[in-house]
């Protein structure tokens, strides 16, 4: 109840109080640290409220400086019954000042050693923080004496007393339940215990407020909440209270904490800048002054391979500071001369190094041909082993192994073939210029390796034929054995079943794939043919106009009009030339190269889809190929060729529906 009434009387003093002052309002005010200032309460000085109080010194003698070597005093007892009476309302053992038991007949198996005077670390002298308890262990407070009053510990079952959260830097505490009876200097007996008390301010309504020299003070402090305190051997109700000890709020406190952190925030920053200062690379040595002595120094080092690099950055930091004059231009004509003399070394090292990182590629580029030899080995192992007179005499799970280590064969042999091809790019872009003239060998190589893929593609369809004919030779053979067997067995069966269609599927649709792979290589060997004898054409064509050229120049010297004349033929020429190409593919059907290809792929689609399809169908195919293509243009292409595709109607009503069918062999015939 003291300490719940005691939060309303806190004053300004203290920064931002949870509670409304009810009487006190005037600013809480500490005094310097060589001894503590404690206000007197109106009541006890007779002025009036409003005046300003007067602040009274504590005397030093007051008991506030306990040392170690301090011996505590005892109260006078003249009544014991009273003092066993209080301790047995308090729950406690009886016993007096210098340990005897009271009662002869207490059990001292309740943990209180007879004879002994039980130490407490709040003891007068002691003035040190007991350890951690427990959180299952009871904290077992004792009884603290001093010279005016005694602190009775409260009840250990009892909850432990509730506090506010504590402010940042709070050194200052509120007391409330004080004795009405009770004075600063008891006050100060009591709580100066705990540490360096600063300044006291005590309120008429049994609470004050007490500032400590440190944090730590505080936690202390806040080991006597809960205590009942008890003035002389008085059982009057104005001479003993309950104290309630909890942090309080204070500008004095949060400023100091600020400056505190302001200063730890410089110290890191310090601390920070050392160690930037401490890990930086060192500045580079200054440039020597021009002398002859430093010249004839550095024109030594600039003579020698490895001081040269340093020689030559002082001689350009001399030249850049305007050393050069009309004395000094023959010693730095002689300096940059020696500079000039590195050029060739430096020329000659980076040959060498050249030469060194070619025949390193070269090395790598032997050593991973081996590798794809090899390789292209491996993966003819696989393929012979894959075909249908070896095929059908491994068991499933050997066939599976056989057909993994052959994807993985091959994807790894793509990757450094690959990486070959990729070096043989770079060794071709870095051609010289006659190499750069002649494109028919250019032409040559990627109809080879063009050629190399097509064969590849060869194999890989026929492995993939076999591999599907073994697969449907097992389909008949589980569809055979499916009659024989019995009815438990037809769940196991329908599920291979069911496994091997689908395999059988995906085979299929990998057989499509590469045939149409296939097909569009066939169609780029055509073309890079096709190429290569516009290439052949146009060279023949070059050449005749250049010796007609010569032709006309010598005509020209002759006669101008004559070889004007020849001019308007050679012209004339071209254009009958010209003009029959033109003519053929105006009049084609189909007008460019990529509507060429389109054809075929329709072509090859509908061709796999005997029954016609859909022209949505046809260009959701196409556009997995080129993103590119409309259904508009398909349409019209497809339109355009009526020998080779026909559309047709089929169902009846709201199942009317558009297909197209491949009738290219038809229109041969027609044709």
């Amino acid at each position: 109840m003291f300490g719940e009434r005691g939060r309303g009387e806190a004053g300004s003093g203290l920064n931002h109080l949870s509670f409304d002052p009810a009487s006190n309002t005037k600013a809480l005010q500490f005094g310097s640290a060589a001894g503590p200032q404690v206000s007197e309460s109106p009541a006890e000085n007779g002025s009036d409220p409003g005046k300003k109080r007067k602040r009274a010194n504590v005397p030093p003698d007051g008991g506030r400086n306990l040392n170690l070597d301090s011996i505590p005093m005892g109260l006078p007892m003249s009544d014991p019954t009273a003092w066993t009476t209080a301790m047995n309302n308090l729950g406690m053992a009886p016993m007096g000042m210098t340990g005897q038991p009271l009662l002869p007949d207490f059990d001292p198996a309740l943990g209180m050693m007879t004879g002994i005077p039980p130490i407490n670390p709040m003891m007068p002298g002691l003035g040190i923080v007991p350890p951690p308890i427990p959180p299952d262990m009871p904290a077992a407070k004792e009884i603290i004496h001093c010279k005016s009053c005694t602190l009775f510990p409260p009840n250990p079952h009892l909850p432990p007393p509730a506090t506010r959260e504590r402010p940042p830097g709070c050194k200052t505490v509120f007391v409330g339940g004080l004795p009405e009876n009770g004075t600063e200097q008891i006050i100060m007996e009591v709580f100066e215990q705990c540490g360096e008390v600063i300044a006291i301010r005590k309120s008429k309504k049994h609470f004050c407020h007490i500032r400590f020299a440190e944090e730590f003070m505080v936690d202390k402090a806040l080991y006597l909440s809960g205590y009942r305190i008890r003035l002389g051997s008085s059982t009057d109700k104005k001479d003993t209270g309950r104290l309630h000890v909890d942090f309080a709020q204070a500008r004095d406190d949060l400023y100091e904490w600020e400056c505190k952190q302001r200063m730890l925030a410089r110290e890191e920053r310090h601390r920070r800048r050392l160690e930037e200062e401490r890990f930086r690379p060192p500045s580079p040595p200054p440039v020597v002054h021009y002398s002859d002595h430093e010249c004839s120094v550095v024109a030594e080092k600039l003579k020698d391979d490895t001081k040269f690099l340093e020689a030559i950055q002082t001689l350009l930091t001399w030249i850049e500071r305007g050393e050069v004059n009309r004395r000094t231009a023959n010693n730095f004509y002689s300096m940059i001369q020696s500079a000039n003399s590195h050029v060739r070394r430096l020329v000659n090292e980076k040959a060498a190094h050249e030469k060194e990182m070619e025949e390193a590629k070269e090395k790598f580029k032997l050593a991973l041909s081996g590798i794809l030899v090899q390789f292209e080995q491996i993966v003819a192992v696989y393929h012979s082993a894959s075909k249908q007179k070896a095929w059908d005499h491994f068991t499933k799970a050997q066939r599976k192994n056989i057909s993994v280590w052959c994807k993985q064969a091959e994807e790894i042999r793509n990757i450094h073939n690959d990486e070959l091809m990729g070096i043989r790019r770079e060794e071709e872009m870095e051609m010289s210029d006659e190499e750069i003239e002649d494109p028919s060998e250019m032409k040559e190589t990627e109809e080879s390796a063009l050629v190399s893929q097509v064969e590849a593609l060869k194999e890989e369809n026929d492995s993939l034929r076999w591999q599907l004919d073994a697969y449907r030779n097992e389909v008949e053979l589980l569809k055979q054995e499916q009659g024989k067997a019995s009815r438990d067995e037809d769940t196991t069966k329908e599920q291979q079943m069911k496994l091997l269609q689908q395999a059988l599927q995906g085979m299929q649709k990998h057989l499509l794939k590469v045939q149409e792979e296939y097909k569009k290589r066939e169609a780029e060997l055509e073309k890079v043919r096709e190429d290569k004898l516009k290439i052949e054409t146009l060279l023949e064509n070059l050449k005749e106009q250049q010796s007609m050229a010569d032709e006309e120049d010598k005509e020209r010297d002759a006669n101008d009009c004559q070889g004007n004349s020849g001019a308007s033929r050679v012209c004339a020429c071209s254009q009958e030339k010209e003009c029959p190409v033109e003519k053929t593919l105006s009049n084609s059907p189909v007008k460019s190269e990529r509507e060429v290809l389109l054809v075929g792929i329709i072509s090859t689609f509908l061709h796999v889809h005997p029954f016609g399809a859909s022209i949505e169908y046809i260009c959701s195919y196409l556009q997995r190929l080129d993103s590119k293509i409309c259904t508009a243009e398909v349409e019209v292409l497809m339109t355009r060729l009526q020998n080779t595709f026909r559309q047709e109607l089929s169902g009846v009503g709201a199942s009317l529906e558009k297909r197209w069918k491949f009738c290219g062999f038809d229109g041969l015939k027609m044709t």
